[in-house]
């Protein structure tokens, strides 16, 4: 075990921990169905309204980056706590938005308050557990925050149909409030004092070079952050691809998102028998082989119109589900080393990753022409683009840490 701080049971924490982890898939997910709506009635164009979600991919990157030396010198409660009230006030701020151009700009206010929430509970995580049952704590983490990529599309389908959109971002306050109390009263601190970072700012921004600088941890941050690319460009361009260029009601998307997202549940536990008999990095490769295959067979389908909406969900499957194989063992692996400075190597992963995320998200809404192939064309850059990586970190002798100043600033546990 990495540390002998007191910890509550495994889980509540769990429970806790994945309410905060899925700020993201909630705030993503939920308002899916509803952007060929906000297009309709801001009267704008389809890559405006994928922008209010591009721009939510870059306040996360960003604001994790701000997060991470802050919690490694202050602890994790009390950024968490600012992070859950900016993100409960920001959501309801949402539903007063009087123009697209203004619901850009608080969806960047609401992603950098949910941010703190993936960020924090990722180096809650490394303050507790050593690598290898990180990797299984991340693990059940998705199994509880997938409820959110599950249930949010279909809730916010419902919503979409009986209260109309701005009924979803009050749903969303509501529940930023729930994990402000859960925070405020059942999650104690996890970094005491005495392991806190004393550095300055200009110390603490130092550490994210030095992360730079390690290659193990770029190629493992890098490899997660294509594969989930790609998963990002599905959230971007499957609204659109799904309700306009095959007919299907915000409802009915709602069921297909679900069912994409129950996929990478079920490989997110499945990874946790696999890890019970094989090294993470051999699940790794294995995963990102047949991610790349199936991508691939992705763009032929929406070439080609072979299969219709079937043949284009098969392959999509494969791919979404296969982020609940490399996400938990890219995470765990590339934080593994960094102990003393978990919130900055947590920041600095999180910031990779929903950077490549945001870019992948522009560029299926700048290059949708009416059909599936920018998505798949998209998706498959990502998905090879990882396996690559990873090839490349397999083959080459890296370093495990980074050559760092003596304590307390040293980036080693």
């Amino acid at each position: 075990m990495a540390s002998t701080t007191q910890r509550p049971s495994t889980l509540r924490l769990t429970i806790i921990l994945g309410c905060l982890a899925a700020f993201g898939p909630l705030s993503i997910d939920m308002y899916l169905p509803s952007l060929p709506t906000l297009a309709q009635e801001f009267r704008t164009d389809t890559a405006a309204a994928q922008l209010t979600l591009s721009i939510f991919f870059i306040g996360l990157a960003f604001g994790q980056a701000l997060y991470g030396p802050i919690t490694d010198r202050f602890g994790r409660k009390r950024p968490l706590l600012v992070g859950c009230a900016l993100y409960t006030l920001a959501s309801v701020a949402c539903v007063l938005a009087p123009s697209i151009e203004a619901l850009v700009v608080l969806r960047l206010l609401q992603a950098l308050g949910g941010c703190a929430g993936m960020v924090i509970s990722r180096s809650v995580v490394r303050d507790l557990f050593d690598e290898h049952e990180s990797a299984r704590i991340y693990s059940f983490l998705i199994l509880v925050m997938g409820i959110a990529p599950i249930t949010a599309p279909l809730l916010g389908g419902q919503l979409l149909a009986l209260f109309g959109w701005r009924s979803i971002f009050w749903l969303l306050g509501t529940f930023g409030l729930i994990c402000l109390l859960m925070v405020a009263f059942g999650l104690p601190e996890s970094l005491p004092a005495d392991r806190r970072n004393r550095a300055g700012v200009l110390q603490a921004l130092g550490v994210y070079v030095q992360l730079l600088a390690d290659r193990r941890f770029v190629s493992y941050a890098l490899t997660g952050g294509f594969l989930t690319a790609g998963m990002f460009a599905y959230i971007s361009g499957s609204p659109f691809v799904v309700i306009e260029l095959y007919g299907v009601s915000p409802q009915q998307y709602g069921w297909i998102f679900g069912a994409n997202a129950l996929g990478l549940i079920i490989a997110s536990q499945l990874n946790r028998w696999l890890l019970e008999r094989y090294r993470g990095d051999t699940i790794l490769f294995a995963t990102l082989a047949v991610a790349a295959a199936a991508s691939v067979v992705l763009v032929l389908v929406a070439a080609l119109g072979l299969g219709g909406l079937a043949g284009l969900l098969l392959p999509l499957f494969i791919c979404i589900a296969s982020v609940g194989l490399v996400g938990p063992n890219t995470t765990a692996a590339a934080m593994a080393p960094y102990g003393r400075v978990a919130g900055s190597a947590s920041a600095l992963l999180g910031t990779l990753q929903f950077v490549v995320g945001a870019v992948s998200g522009i560029v299926v809404g700048v290059l949708y022409n009416g059909t599936a192939l920018p998505m798949a064309a998209t998706i498959a850059a990502c998905c090879v683009t990882a396996l690559v990586l990873f090839h490349g970190l397999a083959i080459q002798p890296l370093r495990r840490t980074v050559t760092v100043p003596s304590a307390p600033n040293e980036l080693d546990a």
